[in-house]
């Protein structure tokens, strides 16, 4: 794949599932069924961004997919940078996402070799609110990992159309009731006991992390191991993922996966 890293030891494949472009690493040496791992990338983001963190999953043994999501990599882009493009885009795309989860983890079963008891998803930014969401409404995922995203989705749409100086129309409004309807912490009882890790920086600009801090205090109670639900917060980190959140992802995935 042009000048990027190669690994003797990871096959790595770009594919549709059906109109969804992705790429595909998994360890070369495996028999049998993969542990598999989703990995949804961020607002502006690609597929292409995120070859890096599934080359070091698969060389732990996952077989890692990375969809594009619409209007980003391969599927379009639209102007990021305009706040009311955002508001505009932002939740569809990442519902759009949730869509098409049943039609990725299936084709990864039928297809890839996927371990059907052995799903995780992960994901950055757009991608941790992307991953919060297929965690909440498919229980056939076993593990989730979120960086810097959030899985209280109402209250980040209040920061964001604050921060944003969005002001509510007809439009927005149909659209926060289906995401008030999927919103993870609206939807606990499909959550709570099942491995969750959260990890973000105290200084993010982009996705403050006092959602996950709401969530986090009000789920872990829930918990009859709270061993399996965990937020680590960063001191003076921004809106980044760190070697050290990889490493907290991998020993998570490894645990629970």
């Amino acid at each position: 794949m042009g000048d990027y890293l190669e690994s003797r030891f990871i096959e790595e494949e770009k594919n549709k599932i059906k109109d969804i472009p992705i790429i595909r690493f998994y360890p070369k040496a495996t028999l049998g069924l993969y542990p598999t791992i989703i990995l949804y990338h961020g607002w502006s983001s690609s597929k292409e961004s995120q070859r890096m963190r599934g080359f070091i999953l698969s060389s732990l043994g996952y077989q890692v997919i990375i969809p594009d999501a619409i209007n980003h990599g391969e599927r379009g882009t639209v102007d990021y940078t305009n706040p009311e493009v955002a508001m505009e885009y932002f939740w569809p795309t990442i519902l759009k996402n949730l869509g098409e989860t049943k039609d990725i983890l299936d084709y990864a079963i039928d297809n890839y070799s996927a371990n059907p008891n052995r799903l995780g998803v992960i994901g950055n930014s757009m991608g941790g609110f992307t991953s919060a969401g297929i965690f909440a409404h498919n229980p056939n995922i076993k593990a989730a990992v979120i960086f810097n995203g959030s899985c209280n989705w109402e209250h980040s749409n209040l920061i964001f159309k604050e921060v944003l100086e969005i002001e509510d129309d007809s439009s927005l409004e149909e659209m926060e009731v289906e995401i008030n309807s999927m919103d993870p912490i609206n939807n606990l009882d499909a959550i709570v006991n099942r491995p969750v890790l959260m990890l973000h920086g105290d200084a993010d600009t982009l996705v403050n992390i006092e959602s996950q801090r709401l969530f986090y205090n009000k789920t872990k109670p829930l918990y009859k191991d709270s061993n399996k639900i965990k937020l680590i917060e960063y001191n003076n980190l921004n809106h980044f993922v760190t070697t050290n959140m990889m490493e907290e992802a991998a020993i998570w995935f490894g645990k629970y996966l």
